[in-house]
């Protein structure tokens, strides 16, 4: 058997792995939100509110990402 052939024989739904690698993304940017958020607030804590409220929109922003990632392969049909 070939490597063609044993490509064209895997069969299921590819959109979990790409779910998958999708979802190291937002772990990304969720962690340097995070980590430059403590930071900032190590450095100015007066400004300790501001920069919560920023880095809680922040979040916000990744963890949609990160959803949106996910409802999409299952939107879009099986080809």
């Amino acid at each position: 058997m070939s490597a063609l052939e044993t490509l064209a024989a895997v069969n299921g739904n590819i959109g979990a792995i790409g779910y998958g690698l999708a979802a190291i993304g937002p772990g990304i940017g969720v962690g340097i939100i995070f980590g430059n958020g403590v930071q900032a607030i190590a450095r100015q804590p007066e400004a300790s509110g501001l920069i919560r409220q920023n880095m809680l929109l922040g979040f916000a922003v990744v963890e949609a990402l990160a959803l949106i990632g996910f409802v999409v392969p299952f939107i879009l049909p099986k080809g």
